[in-house]
């Protein structure tokens, strides 16, 4: 783990030579120490060497697929991972998400975006540093769905349920508040901790793979009900 006076480090996985050295050059630009790597397995062998915190992903590899590099680095190591795409197919956004990823961005993008899009997620406390400062973690249970923020973990029925970090955060922020309803733009302010709206849609898509994998109807949803016109939710 890195101390407070280590740089974070990004780890780059872009084919296009251009398009790779602009991303390094913004993000050393915005305090990281990053490595690149021009093909997926090249990226994967580099992660666990290098331990990024943040990944940002190319889709279109020569090589394989970005979703399956995506998938294969969930396992490996829990940075944020950004895809980037020129495709823009809705397909795309909602397997790169379910897999693993934690934002999604589509080529051209502005570099004042991206670095907005990477500060926002930085911004996003961990469990090391909530306990740093103090503050309790805590188990949150409804009828058979425990929350165990220290953890991370979630069981329903007492059965693991595997979430990715931001659909964590998300039932998080919905569970810890069982009354309040929140709109978008709220949740991404609790979530990420950023005024950066970012795309609506995404948190519309993280919502969703959030109720398929709890089981949950979207219509008459058990825990995350959906308030039209509004936002969401905790129904428990």
């Amino acid at each position: 783990m890195r101390t407070l006076a280590e740089r974070p480090g990004a780890l780059v996985i872009e084919d296009a030579a251009d398009m790779r050295r602009l991303l390094c050059r913004i993000l050393r630009m915005a305090g990281f120490d990053v490595s690149e790597a021009a093909t997926g397995a090249q990226g994967l062998d580099l992660v666990g060497r290098v331990k990024p915190d943040l990944v940002t992903l190319d889709l279109m590899l020569p090589d394989m697929d970005g979703i399956e590099v995506c998938r294969r680095l969930r396992g490996m190591t829990t940075a944020y991972v950004i895809m980037l795409t020129g495709r823009v197919e809705e397909t795309d956004l909602l397997v790169g998400l379910e897999v693993g990823a934690d934002d999604y961005m589509t080529k051209p993008f502005s570099p004042r975006e991206l670095r907005a899009r990477v500060a926002a997620m930085f911004r996003r406390p961990r469990m090391a540093e909530r306990q740093e400062t103090g503050g309790e973690p805590k188990v949150i249970e409804f009828g058979d769905l425990l929350i165990d923020e220290e953890s991370r973990e979630v069981r329903l029925a007492d059965r693991p349920v595997a979430l990715t970090r931001t659909e964590f955060d998300l039932l998080v922020a919905l569970a810890s508040n069982p009354r309040r309803v929140w709109g978008r733009e709220a949740l991404t302010r609790r979530v990420w901790h950023t005024d950066w709206p970012g795309d609506d849609h995404v948190i519309d898509v993280h919502i969703a793979n959030l109720r398929r994998k709890l089981g949950d109807d979207a219509r008459s949803g058990r825990w995350v009900r959906t308030v039209h016109g509004v936002g969401y939710r905790f129904g428990g």
